[in-house]
């Protein structure tokens, strides 16, 4: 399975607020049908295919573009483990395991 974090910052726009842009981003998503969780800092994605993962987040890059930023930082972590099966939620599991 593999889980990746992106964060998508646009810049060149004419207000502080992002919002719109990242909910931009996410509808370029859906239309992917890849699985995904936001957080106040960032898209989880989640996938058993590589492809899957770097088309869905060129989509949501491209999208903020399709709004009017004039530039687009892109921040991508990608932890790819193939060893066994554990996605976004079973990582969370483990850890809240070990601090009981």
């Amino acid at each position: 399975m593999i889980s990746a974090e992106l964060t998508i910052i646009p810049i060149g726009t004419s207000k502080t607020s992002i919002s719109p842009y990242i909910a931009a981003a996410l509808a370029a998503l859906d239309k992917t049908g890849i699985k995904y969780e936001i957080s106040g800092m960032g898209t989880m994605l989640e996938s058993d295919d590589p492809g899957e993962i770097f088309s869905a987040i060129e989509l949501a890059h491209e999208a903020v573009f399709a709004l009017g930023a004039d530039r687009v930082a892109t921040s991508v972590k990608i932890d790819d483990r193939r060893d066994k099966e554990a996605g976004l939620k079973q990582k969370v599991v483990s850890v809240k395991e070990k601090l009981s």
